[in-house]
């Protein structure tokens, strides 16, 4: 009996001096469940679940593409998107394309203006006297087709650099830049108003412009994909080859196009524009696939240039150019005595 008694005693000491003696053990006990009674609240700080237990679980969430708000705005940005695209198309002289451009010509001439500057900066000690021969050739035919441009009021500018590159290429606001490498392969005036002719035919149509209004639907349209999906490496070649370098391949074909109507107006051969291009093939056997590269293919363009023939033949017959070389002729005959006499 005493011992019962005893041993009843030391267990409810034992109980007693729990928390105190093994607090490790009496939170264990607590946060298992053991001792109900005596189990802090779930509330109180200092249960040692408490900071865990102030989070709230989120049930399955519903896709944002279910929910109404979405498509509220998704339907307003779109609205509004198509209201701006449609008040911004124009017309393309020429091919009567239609497009869409928000570049004004004045933003378009202050972004070229910089990179007018590199360029001066870069090929200035090899830019050519304006008293050099291959200056005056380049500007004579130039002039000639400027004058059926439409555009005669563009500050042009033509420069001529000393350079074995095969090239030539143009700057918004007129400014042409034409290499001597070049000058070989177009052999004549005919096949430097070729050459002429594409280069103010991208003047013409504005294809800088265009190409900044095309790159910023570009990135508004990837940015919308990537709030759906991660477009990655995959969606960002399929913008580079699916979108950027074929649009830039329609805008030289258009280039082609504008520039043999160009020179056929002009009163020069348009057929030599095929010959230019044959020659370019054979001096550039290397050139990449036509799906790597921002130019089409000089097959594709000697191709398109058979099509186009015909129209280019006729408009340089509109032109009258046969009646203008013959009273040319004849006002040269006619002050001929008197520069003889002189």
């Amino acid at each position: 009996m005493h011992t019962s008694v005893y041993v009843l005693m030391r267990y409810n000491f034992f109980r007693q001096s729990l928390p105190r003696l093994s607090p490790k053990i009496y939170i264990s006990r607590n946060i298992n469940g053991f001792n109900n009674r005596t189990q802090l609240s779930e509330r109180s700080p200092q249960n040692p679940l408490y900071p865990y237990q102030r989070y709230v679980r989120f049930k399955n969430a519903t896709p944002f593409y279910q929910k109404q708000i979405f498509w509220v705005y998704t339907g307003t940005v779109g609205g509004l998107g198509g209201v701006y695209y449609v008040s911004h198309l124009e017309t393309v002289p020429v091919t009567n394309r239609r497009r869409f451009i928000d570049v004004t010509p004045k933003q378009e001439e202050k972004l070229a203006q910089q990179a007018y500057n590199e360029v001066m900066k870069q090929y200035g000690r090899k830019i050519l006297p304006p008293f050099d021969h291959r200056t005056k050739f380049v500007k004579k035919v130039a002039r000639q087709i400027v004058s059926v441009s439409g555009m005669q009021d563009l500050n042009w500018e033509f420069h001529v650099i000393e350079s074995k590159e095969k090239n030539a290429f143009v700057l918004p606001g007129g400014k042409v830049f034409v290499f001597t490498g070049i000058l070989p392969i177009v052999g004549n005036e005919d096949g430097l108003a070729a050459v002429l002719g594409h280069e103010i035919g991208h003047q013409v149509a504005r294809h800088s412009a265009e190409k900044l209004s095309f790159v910023k639907i570009l990135i508004l349209a990837q940015l919308f994909l990537s709030i759906i999906i991660d477009p990655g490496l995959l969606g960002r070649l399929l913008m580079e080859f699916g979108m950027m370098l074929p649009f830039s391949r329609k805008c030289e074909i258009e280039a082609d196009y504008i520039g043999l109507i160009l020179m056929a107006q002009a009163c020069y051969d348009p057929r030599e524009a095929r010959k230019v291009w044959e020659r370019m093939s054979i001096a550039q056997k290397n050139s990449p696939p036509q799906f790597l590269s921002t130019h089409p293919a000089h097959e594709s363009r000697i191709r398109k240039i058979n099509e186009w023939m015909p129209e280019a033949l006729q408009k340089r017959e509109q032109s009258d150019c046969v009646n203008e070389y013959t009273g040319f002729m004849d006002t040269m005959n006619h002050f001929r005595d008197q520069w003889v006499k002189w």
